[in-house]
């Protein structure tokens, strides 16, 4: 005899730890057994949502003294300054003149922030289902310019965040509940609800810009290779899960929504290289001619096993990390060379064999690749066809990377490190390290 019991229609997918599993059926062996009139009490883990109004975020906006870093987010760097977002909270802002000793200068309060792009004096960051615009000319002083009320709302509704009578899901309580009901004293029915996690809903938007080309003027700034923000030209190109949505900057304090292009289920990266984007799905790569930057138009797509694959370019060829995980779905981890010397048509090269690679970065001969627990690893890859690995530093944790002519930005969960590297010699230093600590 099998029941089932109603959840939230929030709750469209689940990510469970191991020793959340086990919790769940120690409370539910505790929790089993027959009364005289034979009923079964299960426990069970739940997810209560926590609603904030519009209002509420849109008033939360502030720049405040510097604090620690609790949960590490994407890097981006300009100027001479580092960006670093706490996944969901708002931004570190650090003046990076001398890498060896950088200085916080404060802290952004931007509720449901992950992902951020800067040109000129102004940086445009997601606020749940707004775009924040900000006066970055004074990184001591980061100031809110002005707001596009609800132009991410499509997506972000997709994982039942919005609530148009309640307001914004922030955050889920974990709680647990007991669910009673008649049975023969001979059956056992162990019943699990499960829901989103906090890490979960902040997992999905927690991107990166890539490096884009910084020969433009005004400056545009340099992010990770988990990019869903990215910069060309005067555009301003966001993804995600299925599409690409566009805002004119040509007026940089006043962004335009110009449109939104269907790419398929699975988006996960992108990244600009010359005049083309390189999109990285959780089942692909798709090239797209940007040559009119308002209306990009797909060329091709590599196809790969599912996995999550944030991608860089050099010159013909395409570096495409693959992962497995629960959130990636898949369970491969391996570097794939992709030829893309014909645009239209992709063509895997060579792959590698990597434990567990997340971010990536390549500067000329040098290919910089994290492995979460695993550390940083760097390869030679002066000949795509036989690339050697020259160093793994496995005593951190690496998520992303920003190589920037021998100055090497990295963070993990456990800190934001920075090298100074060689290629030529393939050497590298640690210059500093700023401290994330988990509540």
């Amino acid at each position: 005899m099998s029941q089932t019991h109603n959840k939230t229609e929030t709750k469209s997918s689940f990510q469970i730890s191991f020793f959340t599993i086990i919790i769940i059926i120690l409370l539910a062996l505790l929790g089993m057994g027959c009364t005289d009139d034979c009923q079964t009490t299960q426990a069970y883990i739940d997810y209560e949502p926590v609603y904030t109004t519009t209002q509420e975020i849109r008033e939360s906006f502030k720049h405040e003294d510097s604090r620690e870093i609790n949960n590490s987010g994407r890097i981006y760097y300009k100027d001479k300054f580092l960006y670093i977002n706490e996944s969901g909270k708002g931004i570190h802002v650090i003046d990076n003149t001398n890498p060896e000793n950088p200085v916080k200068m404060g802290f952004v309060n931007i509720p449901g922030n992950f992902d951020i792009a800067a040109k000129g004096n102004y940086m445009y960051a997601d606020s749940f289902i707004d775009m924040v615009v900000m006066d970055i000319s004074d990184p001591s002083n980061v100031k809110e310019v002005r707001r596009l009320p609800g132009v991410f709302s499509h997506f972000r509704a997709f994982d039942g965040r919005v609530d148009s009578q309640n307001g914004i899901i922030t955050e889920y309580i974990e709680t647990v509940k007991e669910y009673t009901y008649d049975t023969d004293c001979d059956v056992n029915v162990l019943y699990y609800d499960y829901a989103l996690t906090n890490d979960t809903v902040f997992d999905s938007f927690s991107r990166a810009e890539s490096t884009i080309n910084l020969s433009t003027s005004p400056s545009i700034g340099i992010g990770g290779s988990m990019a869903r923000f990215t910069i060309y030209d005067d555009y301003i190109y966001t993804i995600n899960e299925s599409q690409m949505e566009l805002f004119d900057i040509s007026e940089l304090e006043s962004p335009e929504k110009v449109s939104v292009i269907e790419l398929g289920w699975g988006i996960e990266t992108i990244f600009p290289y010359g005049d083309k984007l390189f999109i990285g799905a959780n089942n692909g790569m798709h090239i797209m001619d940007n040559k009119i930057p308002e209306a990009p138009r797909r060329l091709s797509t590599y196809e790969h096993v599912q996995s999550c694959d944030p991608v860089v370019v050099r010159d013909n060829y395409a570096f495409v990390t693959l992962r497995s995980g629960n959130t990636c779905a898949g369970f491969t981890n391996q570097l794939d060379i992709v030829d893309i010397s014909d645009l239209s048509n992709p063509s895997l090269f060579k792959s590698y064999p990597m434990d567990n690679p997340h971010g990536l970065g390549v500067d000329g001969n040098c290919l910089f690749i994290t492995e979460g627990d695993f550390g940083l690893k760097i390869l030679d890859a002066q000949d795509v066809g036989n690339i050697q690995q020259k160093a793994n530093f496995s005593n951190i944790h690496a998520i992303d990377v920003i190589p920037l002519d021998g100055l090497l930005m990295l963070i993990g969960n456990d800190g934001l490190y920075q090298y100074d590297y060689n290629c030529e010699e393939t050497t590298i230093d640690l210059l500093s390290t700023i401290t994330i600590t988990p509540l």
